[in-house]
């Protein structure tokens, strides 16, 4: 069955009877339908906070293979209760690019999902939306303001970066020139469209504390500079406030169900390889207030999301992972060892062990953190005896604990293993988490730190836009702020087709962007892509409704 015909037979629980589960009242909770709800803030206690344990699930770096720790964080966390650990899965949620793209939905598979699994991958609540709203409205007052003969604040738009976004991949989007027409329509400028979980605003609702604490983030977006080089924020504009209006509701956690009937939360959905890649500060502290274990994930490898998710989500809301899970699969393994896409289901021992340096890597990017990482085999049925043993072997050798996951034939029974290594670390208090920079360090110190010890770079090179963008922090004052890298995630290098482990390689910043809003700064290595396009034949061509109104083809 797929995973849609899967999560279609499950008699889902009244979100109710979840809340329930979590100690909360049908009062506690804004219901949305019978099978989603929204967590009031007030709900957070952060003495509990630091009473939990979380737990933070990554990969290796992926492949077209897939690896799937979207299913495994879900059959973790289920495993977990069915050890008796009063458990929590707190996840990112879908963008409708992807979902109508190449690469689907994100609400795990098979028989480890959280449901309603068409709800969360459509429009859910309307978070993205909000999102959405929000920056497009930041983008039209800046352009009122360039247009304007009485309240104008004299920017010049040949300086602003600030474009519009939508929820979608469409490639002609990119770049556009608007205000054509007349004067009467606008200045004429060069601008674009972003997807909307690219934008700054999801970066910014991500790490936000609070409803104020993300109006001062909004206030804090830098727009660009007026005519006589002085710089422009978005409180300037006076906008803050109605772009937290439009997020009143979009700040909130959104409740749902795993497919065997335990609390998930899942909310925001920023971009890993350009942005943080993880959920908001505020679910995840909502998970630990309500159970003693929260499972989370960060997008892409250990070294974008988990470092992202360690060195900046983690040392601004004060967050300290007990253990990390690092998920493998042995398809991803031999296609980083060298072997063909299309014979990853043959049995291959040799370019398995010849990709297990990609593993080794990332296994020793999470201990850089001084936390203790657990091997999670994702098993596959075209996995072999030997393979996995080859893996086994290695982990041995290594020090370091393996499970083998059958989380999406078995849901919580495939990952008993892996919950008990999970447990015993935290029981064991191996984990002592330390940052792997201090944010008041200088700029270029902060990104030769994660080039050379998470992607294990030479050094760094500088292009002369990066070095101006340098000069530019500098002047703003914005050195302290933490880096947040925008590098492909094929590759531990900046280049996508070195696979494996590369050695012997530098890497190169084009430029940095700020994002003073969020809170980081962006190296932009290599070329990123913020709007993506649809492939010759888009999921959307399978998916459709009926007059009964089941929907088929989504997944």
């Amino acid at each position: 069955m797929t995973d849609l015909d899967i999560a279609s037979k499950i008699e889902l629980k009244p979100i109710t009877s979840i809340a329930e589960k979590l100690g909360l009242h049908s009062d506690d909770i804004e219901m949305y339908g019978k099978y989603k709800a929204k967590l009031p803030l007030s709900k957070i206690d952060l003495k509990k906070v630091q009473q939990s344990n979380l737990i933070l699930v990554t990969a290796i770096s992926p492949t077209p293979a897939g690896e799937g720790k979207t299913t495994m964080s879900i059959g973790l966390s289920e495993g977990l209760h069915q050890l008796g650990k009063k458990t929590i899965v707190v996840l990112r949620e879908p963008s409708l690019g992807p979902v109508f793209g190449i690469k689907g939905g994100a609400t795990g598979g098979g028989y480890s999902q959280v449901l309603p699994m068409e709800d969360i991958n459509l429009h859910f609540t309307g978070d993205f939306s909000a999102i959405e709203k929000a920056h497009n409205l930041l983008a039209a007052v800046i352009d009122n303001n360039i247009q304007s003969k009485t309240n104008s604040l004299g920017i010049d738009a040949r300086t602003v970066t600030w474009k519009r976004v939508m929820d979608m991949n469409d490639r002609s989007l990119r770049k556009i020139v608007i205000g054509l027409g007349g004067t009467g329509n606008g200045v004429p400028r060069e601008t674009g469209f972003d997807i909307t979980a690219a934008s700054e605003i999801m970066a910014i609702l991500c790490l936000s504390d609070d409803l104020e604490d993300l109006k001062k983030r909004l206030g804090g977006i830098f727009i660009g500079y007026t005519l006589d080089r002085k710089p422009v924020y978005a409180r300037e504009l006076k906008v803050e406030g109605a772009m937290a209006v439009l997020l009143k509701d979009a700040i909130k956690p959104n409740l749902v169900q795993t497919i065997e009937g335990n609390p998930a939360i899942i909310h925001g959905g920023p971009f890993a390889n350009i942005a943080q890649g993880t959920n908001t500060v505020i679910a995840t502290r909502m998970g630990m207030t309500l159970a003693d274990y929260t499972v989370t994930e960060a997008g892409f490898g250990a070294d974008l999301g988990a470092e992202k998710f360690l060195d900046i989500k983690c040392q601004s809301a004060g967050l300290s992972p007990k253990a990390v899970v690092i998920t493998a699969t042995i398809r991803a393994l031999k296609y980083h060892g060298g072997a063909d896409l299309k014979s990853l289901t043959e049995p291959n021992v040799d370019a398995l062990i010849k990709g297990l340096p990609n593993l080794e890597k990332h296994l020793e990017n999470v201990q850089q953190f001084n936390i203790t990482p657990v091997i999670s085999i994702n098993r596959f049925v075209s996995d072999t005896e030997e393979e996995i043993q080859a893996i086994k072997d290695f982990a041995k050798s290594k020090g370091i604990r393996v499970a083998l996951a059958e989380v999406w034939a078995k849901g919580g029974k495939g990952a008993l293993e892996l919950a008990q290594h999970v447990v015993d670390i935290v029981e064991s208090g191996s984990s002592n988490f330390k940052p792997l920079y201090q944010w008041d360090a200088p700029v270029k110190e902060k990104i030769e730190t994660i080039a050379t010890k998470i992607y294990g770079a030479n050094g760094v090179n500088y292009a002369g836009k990066a070095l101006s963008n340098l000069k530019t922090i500098a002047n703003l004052g914005l050195e302290h702020l933490p880096i947040c890298m925008a590098k492909t995630q094929k590759s531990l290098s900046d280049d996508p087709a070195l696979i494996g482990r590369p050695t012997n390689f530098e890497i190169t910043v084009r430029e940095i962007e700020i994002a003073a809003g969020a809170g980081f700064l962006i190296p932009i290595t290599g070329e990123m892509m913020r709007m993506p396009g649809l492939p010759a034949h888009p999921a959307s061509e399978n998916i459709s409704i009926d007059n009964k109104g089941t929907i088929s083809g989504l997944f």
